[in-house]
């Protein structure tokens, strides 16, 4: 199964796709790690390049039979679409995940306050992300509010939906 994260940086999404990943044994693939990488080798990164990648790295694990659970800011139905479109070239499950934390000045303290585990990635600041493009969904998906959850209570929530998924479909 793919696994797509989406949310602005901040969220809670790299900690809790990261927890589900161990949680499931599963492939982790980090749009940062792969954008990061390419920029320390010289190549510039203007558009989707780091996307790109992690689409065709899931899409060699998919078809290994590993599951896969993909971390990125995912901000427009065209990168969402993407995503899907990998897991449905080889007809196999997808559950899309949006991470949001409602409460502004959370959300705020986290990106000021937190430190990068990529060593040498520069982080957004809030501005930056308070005016990243980000557009609303136009269909269904799991959402996880991490405001005032620990990272424990979200990934038991997420778990728990994504069981219920599963039950659904079989």
């Amino acid at each position: 199964m793919l696994h797509i994260f989406s949310g602005l940086p901040g969220t809670g999404k790299s900690t809790l796709s990261s927890a589900l990943a161990r949680a499931l044994g599963a492939v982790y693939l980090r749009v940062d790690v792969v954008e990061h990488a390419l920029r320390e080798t010289g190549i510039s990164v203007d558009g989707p390049e780091g996307y790109n990648v992690c689409y065709a790295v899931a899409l060699q694990n998919l078809r290994l039979g590993l599951d896969v659970v993909a971390d990125t800011v995912n901000p427009i139905p065209l990168t969402r679409q993407a995503w899907r479109n990998v897991a449905e070239s080889l007809d196999l499950p997808y559950a899309e995940i949006e991470v949001i934390c409602s409460d502004a000045s959370v959300h705020r303290h986290r990106v000021e306050s937190r430190e990068t585990d990529i060593p040498g990635f520069a982080l957004p600041t809030w501005e930056q992300v308070s005016e990243r493009r980000y557009e609303v969904w136009d269909r269904e998906r799991i959402v996880i509010d991490t405001a005032h959850a620990t990272v424990a209570e979200s990934l038991k929530t997420l778990m728990d939906q994504l069981v219920r998924i599963d039950e659904e479909a079989n």
